[in-house]
């Protein structure tokens, strides 16, 4: 299995452990040292999840860019 290939599930994952950590946020009932632990590893999880969803979007423009030729190359059966 590719990197590519790789990565939806591990955004998925990532986003799944997001929701679940600013839902223990809002709660408010964490202590101030967990709140801030857990808003550090928010901050890792969003920045991770941008970087999938960037790389997806500039590989959505360049199938999408009728001038690039190079877009068949990025075509491939059984990826």
């Amino acid at each position: 299995m590719s990197k590519e290939s790789g990565a939806l599930p591990e955004f998925e994952k990532a986003l799944a452990e997001l929701e679940t950590l600013v839902d223990k946020l809002e709660s408010g009932d964490l202590p101030l040292d967990r709140s801030l632990e857990d808003f550090k590893r928010g901050v890792e999880l969003t920045r991770q999840c941008q970087a999938v969803l960037d790389h997806a979007r500039q590989s959505v423009e360049q199938l999408l860019d009728p001038e690039d030729e190079s877009t068949a190359s990025l075509i491939t059966p059984d990826e």
